[in-house]
């Protein structure tokens, strides 16, 4: 079987390896991937999440057993050191490996300028911000910073990766700095103006930004570790430095071997990326093509989809360049930069927007004949960036007055429509999803947006493209004459927000109120009941075994337990945050052993038991809650577990109590119904042992309070938590979480989980966060107050039936007869009770007839 050897395992070289395993190639090809790195590859685009929680894990692409599921063999930690290319083999520390095709996506490596630095055996000088070890050292020299007033960190560079580590100072506790020997931050992607409204707003949120400064020599500082000195400034003290003065192609190996290298460094590659040697291609950053070399990974995703073409015979497989348009988030800000951004164009012509009050900036540039856009700027607002990118990149012909494109709306920023986008326009640039690809889905079948991402793999890279996707998806069904019909059921021609408004404006208390005033046809069908009952129980929280709302439940809502396969119910008491006392404990196991109960300790810090029967519920939550136990609403679309570490109660490297705020809010939301359900962790320390980045609502505590995650989930699409808000005290934490949850269930579809109706939100987490913190809708008074409501008017479920008979009545197998379910057989296993199989059954039942 031939050998591919690929050199490099980053983004684009993982990208690459995905590529070959969608094209087959892997079953043809023995294929051996060196990693220079100990971690397998990860997302550096959002490196700067490690500091706010992420673990190397939760940053990592792509499953972990993705090579040895596809038989590729995966080499971390492991530095190849030269290349034979009349031999064809490739030299590690740990041997030599033959290649019959070789890939090199060595990427880039930080350009670190030659200053006079003092000697200093601790390295806090001359920090990189690049690799996840980089990182590492970065907040161990943080750690080391002695306690003052003032604890200084400075960034050399004022580009992209120089604006991301500056936010890790800040996040690490220092003050920031970011020195800059241009004249503007970003000098690439923003012109004079750009940079000037970029720096007022840095600057706004506490970094100090010094632009203009050649940075000459560090010495020794007075106050702190070190002193720099610059032409024609005063000096600045700092205790650490960090370098992110721009990147250089990786090329030692290409240089070394004799293939051919640009002036400046970069593997020479041509259309088909191959180098100067045939059996050799080069992608990513390390790649010259044409003379340029690509920063951003959309262009090392193009090339690594261009060589797998090759090695599966695809015809015309090329590179043709990249658009280098780039939309950003740097700290907190928008900034976005397309095309000719600078109007280096003959005769070209700019439209300016400035906002000196918000510190905003736009600048649209066009061609000089004043018909197709050519260029933009954006600073402090991203929400023009779609509709411009468009228009330069498929020459559609400006309106009129081609600065309204940039102008305020009262009604938001202008959009483009998705019928005014030719096939070839560009919708996701991570992944080259064209319009003319999402059509085919469409026309493949491609029914909703999740699967319409899963063919595609639109907007699963950066995200930034998802509303145009979302608003592409929707024309197309529209155009093929599918309707794209939001109404909850045909039952109530709304949807389900539209209901959930009609049912708090009106006061409406009954499902059959609603049905009568906003409904059609029958009286309800499965989709419309447990959807109004949900609605109706988030807003008023009256209990579900009221006798006007039992007919809305389903099974499970109905008799206040989860129905398994054999007929019987699974019985889960609250076990806020996951603490309990030894005599609840004991209380659960005389309850498991008297019924006869399996019992299973889940990952939600709680005990199951299983095997109830329908009659014996009753008596088993009555013995519970007399030993002081409440529902823990395994059954219901409603808040189920807050896990917990134990914190800084016991623990030494916890900051915070995590166990008191996990039982602060188990039980402020317990009993909270909702579109889907809900999880909750408290983490105690950045070291995450409670897993909250994997839930609807996860907490993480830092020395100074409190981070916020919202909209993650694990099950069959684990999706990590965001980011949405850091150093929160209790009281801003819970009222935060009050405003996210009410939104959530005022405007989730249908069982949508968290995570999916962030991803269907126009505007996205920075939607959100306007929302949610900023009030930008004028809602979070009213948000708060019904959260109280709801909390208030709380009453375990369990413990209201069982104070009416007549809400028991329907806790027996048959209406007429008092006898259990003679079909309900266990069997012993592992010293506890389980349904009988099958087989067994029938021995079973045939040992009874004998």
């Amino acid at each position: 079987m031939p050998r591919l050897i690929v050199i490099g395992n980053g983004m684009v070289g993982h990208h690459f390896l995905e590529q070959l395993v969608e094209h087959g190639v892997h079953e043809r090809l023995a294929i051996t991937v060196f990693g220079e790195e100990r971690h397998r590859a990860y997302d550096r685009v959002h490196l700067s999440e490690y500091f706010s929680g992420r673990d190397a894990e939760a940053l990592s692409l792509g499953d972990a057993d993705f090579c040895a599921r596809h038989g590729i063999a995966l080499h971390l930690g492991e530095h190849v050191l030269s290349i034979d290319r009349h031999a064809q083999t490739v030299t590690t520390e740990r041997g030599d490996h033959a290649y019959d095709r070789l890939v090199l996506a060595t990427g880039s490596y930080p350009f670190v300028p030659q200053i006079p630095t003092v000697d200093d055996d601790t390295g806090h000088a001359g920090l990189v911000y690049r690799t996840l070890d980089d990182l590492d050292r970065i907040r161990e020299a943080a750690a080391g910073v002695a306690e003052r007033d003032q604890r200084r960190g400075v960034v050399i560079g004022g580009g992209l990766l120089g604006l991301e580590a500056a936010n890790a100072l800040t996040s690490l506790g220092l003050e920031a700095h970011v020195v800059e020997f241009a004249p503007r931050l970003m000098p690439v992607q923003l012109d004079d103006e750009g940079g000037r409204a970029l720096k007022r707003q840095i600057e706004a949120l506490g970094v100090h930004v010094h632009v203009d400064h050649a940075t000459t020599e560090i010495t020794r500082g007075e106050h702190h570790r070190y002193c720099m000195h610059f032409r024609d400034h005063e000096p600045l003290e700092a205790d650490m430095i960090v370098f992110s003065a721009g990147i250089r192609p990786q090329d030692r190996l290409a240089r070394e071997s004799g293939l051919t290298l640009g002036e400046r460094g970069g593997i020479v590659i041509d259309d088909t990326c191959v180098t100067s040697d045939p059996s050799i291609y080069a992608i990513g950053e390390c790649a010259l093509w044409s003379g340029r070399l690509f920063g951003l990974v959309a262009p090392g995703y193009t090339m690594a989809r261009t060589v797998a073409g090759s090695l599966a015979g695809l015809e015309g497989a090329s590179f043709t360049g990249a658009d280098m348009s780039t939309k950003l988030k740097l700290l907190g800000v928008d900034v976005g930069s397309i095309g000719d951004a600078h109007a280096t164009t003959e005769g070209a012509v700019s439209y300016r927007y400035i906002d000196e009050a918000n510190h905003g900036y736009r600048r649209l540039v066009v061609s000089a004949d004043g018909r197709t856009a050519i260029g933009a700027v954006l600073v402090g607002d991203n929400r023009y960036y779609d509709t411009l990118l468009q228009y330069v990149q498929n020459g559609i012909a400006l309106p009129e007055d081609p600065a309204s494109l940039i102008l305020p709306h009262s009604e938001g920023a202008p959009t483009l429509g998705a019928d005014a986008l030719p096939e070839t326009a560009m919708i996701c640039s991570c992944h080259n999803v064209t319009k003319g690809a999402v059509c085919q889905a469409v026309e493949a079948g491609c029914g909703d947006l999740g699967t319409l991402k899963a063919e595609t793999r639109a907007s699963t890279g950066c995200g930034g493209c998802t509303a145009l996707l979302k608003q592409v998806f929707e024309h197309e069904l529209e155009s093929r004459g599918i309707e794209v019909d939001r109404s909850l059921c045909e039952h109530f021609a709304y949807t389900r927000q539209e209901l959930y408004g009609l049912i708090r404006v009106e006061g409406i208390k009954s499902f059959e109120a609603l049905h009568s005033r906003h409904g059609k046809g029958e009286l309800g069908c499965d989709i419309c009941k447990p959807a109004v009952a949900s609605i109706l129980a988030s807003c008023w929280n009256a209990p579900i075994t009221d006798p006007s709302l039992v007919p809305l439940q389903d099974t499970n809502d109905t008799f206040m337990a989860n129905m398994q396969k054999n007929g019987t119910y699974s019985v889960v008491p609250r076990i806020p945050g996951g603490e309990i006392t030894p005599d609840k404990l004991i209380a659960i196991g005389a309850v498991a052993k008297k019924y006869a109960l399996y019992t299973k300790i889940t990952g939600g810090q709680r005990i199951d038991l299983f095997g109830a029967e329908l009659q014996d519920l009753p008596e088993i939550w009555r013995e519970l809650i007399e030993a002081g136990f409440e529902t823990g609403h395994a059954y219901g679309k409603s808040t189920r577990t807050v896990k917990s570490c134990v914190g800084n109660t016991w623990c030494r490297y916890g900051v915070q109590d995590s166990v008191a705020m996990a039982l602060t809010i188990e039980n402020r939301y317990k009993g909270l119904r909702s579109p889907h359900k809900l999880k909750f962790a408290v983490s105690g320390c950045t070291r995450e042992c409670a897993e909250a980045q994997s839930k609807d609502v996860g907490v993480i505590a830092t020395e100074h309070g409190w981070n916020l995650y919202v909209c993650g989930n694990g099950g069959m699409r684990p999706r990590h938590a965001e980011l949405f808000a850091t150093d929160l005290d209790d009281a801003t934490l819970l009222g935060l979480i009050d405003r996210f949850l009410m939104f959530y269930i005022r405007t989730a579809d249908r069982l949508q989980r968290t995570s999916v109706w962030r991803e269907s939100l126009e505007g996205g987490l920075d939607y959100l966060k306007d929302v949610i913190i900023n009030d930008s809708l004028g809602l979070c008074e009213a948000l708060e107050h019904q959260m109280q409501h709801v909390v208030d008017q709380y009453e375990c479920e369990w413990a209201n039936a069982l104070k009416d008979p007549d809400k028991l009545k329907r806790f027996r197998t048959f209406v007429n007869d008092q006898r259990r379910d003679p079909d309900i057989i266990a069997v012993s296993e592992r010293d506890q009770p389980r349904p009988a199989r099958p087989e067994e059954l029938e021995t079973l039942t045939m040992e009874v007839s004998s």
